[in-house]
């Protein structure tokens, strides 16, 4: 089968994307877009555009993006000739015609298909017979039911050579042996590849049977063995009960990933549909992208050992790269030594339930990792730490992602190695309304006249022209930081005025560039404003410089976001703690005030690192330009 673009555009053309979206997201008219709220992400604010006429649909939260094709993949996910063959039928088109080798290749894999079918029944059956007796018992000890045999298709594989040859002769040794269910050996006749085991089919998003994992009876290794890859089976781009667990993800808006088969079915029989599991490896790329597919914010739940905890951890790792704004991982943590299958049987749901609930995300299980990674005793080996951090983070691919974990990382290294100042106690008990004998002792960082002149009308306007300016220089970050920025509409009437046109421009073409959105800009009046805050040399930011590193300017720019929100929060609760302190003298209220102080100190000292920072990085690009004159 060719799909050409001619098709494929045609397809497009004749399906509605805000009908096909809106049988399951509540959509609104908002000009010539329909709008509502993403269903990839969870959000209260709507950010996710339809636009019919370009046939696109865009998050401006979580970055989701596509046409009704994708739309099928990622949020129903359907295989993409699944999808299509879907959206052909609604609009009455005929899928094109097989050619010759697709046809062939249909027919072969419908074989394979029909072979592992007819081995998955032959397996039941003999679970059922004499000799599956002890694998019954197996399954009686670890608290399966009939009701969870037939649901999972589990069997018996006898311990024996030629059985299952035997019982499928008529599909021929060379399709078993391409199907994985018969070993072949140079000059030896075929054998049965699972012998003595527990057999558990492993289907497609389909409910097709692909491949199967066989867990030995008693005493054995390997403990588990699985189908190798075939022409139906790549065990790293298949996760086992995908089949079973996409539907229910799409009602809880979770999937949850385990170690094992075990697991995955402890899980159901507690109520819990929504679980997959890898297949004998660490999780992998294709994987990853799998479960994104369903939802934002997967959930691991690995075995509580150290085995589990360091697959966590890799998987943490490779997902890392892979990262994409709204999609990430979340880890919880089983008690040392269990995985899910023993808490199921001791407590059922409520014993599993609150550990899926207390799961860490991402960013906090690789602080975590690498904090208790070694002593942090020394500047050196703090300084590791920080370098480990920073080498994490950089591995992220997508920029907006990877200045967050630069600033969320620096951060925390940031709060947990600040110097620890001992809490304010007045020299000797004293009455209320009285001056306590000796006087108070002087806050460590007294607001100046300046700062207070600054932060008196609420945002820094200084801090707020230099952020419209970096916005302006770097159009991709407005998306990320659309809802904190509403706090500019109260800025002074040309910096509000400034602030909405560019982000019309931005909702209008999410791919506008720096130079694209100055030209609209100035069409729009603005010329003037947008030249002056873009004047480099008037601003020391990264983020106001042209030609910056954009990683660097975007953790900047995010820092510096955060100072301005922040700074007339903190001036709103000083003064209402000096307000108090007028009231009354007395310990809690100036420990009040002395704590506020240090926090504007610090945002201060934050605003004042970003500017420094940035001198640093001037100063020696300009030594590396003299050395290499010289």
């Amino acid at each position: 089968m060719t799909l050409t673009p001619q098709f494929l555009d045609e397809l497009r053309a004749r399906t509605s994307l805000s009908a096909l979206i809106a049988k399951t997201t509540k959509l609104t008219k908002a000009g010539r877009e329909m709008r509502g709220c993403c269903p990839f992400h969870n959000e209260k604010t709507p950010s996710f555009y339809v636009n019919d006429d370009k046939g696109f649909y865009h998050c401006f939260g979580c970055s989701a993006h596509g046409d009704a094709i994708r739309w099928m993949t990622d949020q129903r996910g359907l295989p993409f000739i699944d999808a299509v063959k879907e959206l052909a039928q609604a609009a009455g088109m005929e899928m094109p015609a097989m050619d010759r080798q697709s046809a062939e290749r249909a027919e072969a894999a419908k074989g394979l298909h029909d072979a592992m079918q007819a081995a998955a029944d032959w397996f039941e059956q003999q679970l059922g017979g004499l000799d599956g007796s002890e694998a019954r018992e197996l399954l009686g000890r670890r608290g399966i039911d009939d009701k969870a045999r037939r649901a999972f298709g589990i069997g018996y594989a006898p311990d024996t050579r030629g059985k299952l040859r035997t019982a499928l002769r008529d599909f021929g040794d060379a399709m078993l042996v391409e199907a994985g269910l018969l070993i072949q050996v140079e000059g030896k006749e075929p054998y049965d590849r699972f012998r003595g085991r527990l057999m558990i089919p492993i289907r497609d998003a389909r409910g097709r049977v692909i491949a199967f994992g066989g867990r030995v009876i008693g005493d054995g290794e390997p403990k588990y063995l699985n189908s190798p890859d075939t022409p139906l089976f790549d065990k790293g781009r298949t996760l086992y009960n995908l089949d079973r667990a996409a539907p229910a993800a799409r009602k809880t808006a979770r999937i949850i990933v385990v170690e094992g088969y075990m697991d995955v079915i402890a899980l159901a029989r507690a109520g819990i549909a929504e679980a997959v599991a890898p297949l004998g490896t660490a999780l992998t790329e294709a994987q990853l992208e799998r479960l994104w597919r369903m939802v934002d914010v997967p959930l691991l739940c690995f075995d509580g050992d150290a085995a589990g905890q360091k697959a966590a951890l890799r998987a943490a790792h490779r997902a890392l790269p892979l990262l994409q704004p709204g999609h990430s991982l979340q880890f919880a943590t089983l008690p040392a030594g269990q995985d899910p299958d023993d808490l199921v049987q001791t407590g059922g749901a409520a014993a599993i339930e609150p550990v899926l609930r207390a799961a860490e995300p991402l960013v906090q299980r690789l602080w975590s990792s690498e904090l208790n990674a070694q002593a942090l005793d020394t500047p050196e080996q703090r300084a590791g730490l920080r370098q480990r951090l920073t080498e994490l983070a950089q591995t992220v691919a997508n920029p907006s992602v990877r200045a967050e974990y630069l600033a969320d990382f620096r951060r925390r290294f940031d709060a947990q190695f600040a110097p620890v100042r001992r809490p304010f106690v007045p020299r000797e008990p004293f009455k209320k309304g009285a001056r306590p004998k000796g006087g108070w002792k002087e806050p460590p960082a007294p607001v100046t006249a300046d700062a207070k002149a600054v932060h008196a009308a609420g945002i820094d306007r200084v801090l707020a022209k230099a952020v419209l300016a970096g916005l302006i220089r770097h159009p991709a970050e407005i998306a990320r930081h659309m809802e904190v920025l509403g706090s500019l509409r109260l800025a002074d009437g040309a910096l509000g005025r400034l602030f909405e046109a560019v982000v019309d421009v931005a909702l209008e073409d999410q791919l506008v560039d720096s130079a694209r959105l100055r030209t609209i800009l100035a069409r729009s009046g603005f010329d003037g404003i947008a030249a002056e805050l873009l004047r480099a040399d008037s601003m020391p930011y990264s983020f106001c410089q042209a030609g910056g590193d954009p990683a660097r300017a975007a953790a900047d720019l995010d820092e510096a976001i955060a100072i301005m929100v922040a700074g007339p929060e903190v001036d709103a609760a000083l003064a209402e703690a000096t307000a108090a302190m007028r009231q009354r003298f007395d310990d809690e209220a100036f420990a009040r005030q002395v704590a506020l102080v240090k926090e504007k100190g610090a945002l201060e000292l934050r605003l004042a690192n970003l500017c420094q920072a940035n001198e640093d990085a001037r100063v020696e690009g300009l030594r590396k330009i003299d050395g290499s004159e010289g």
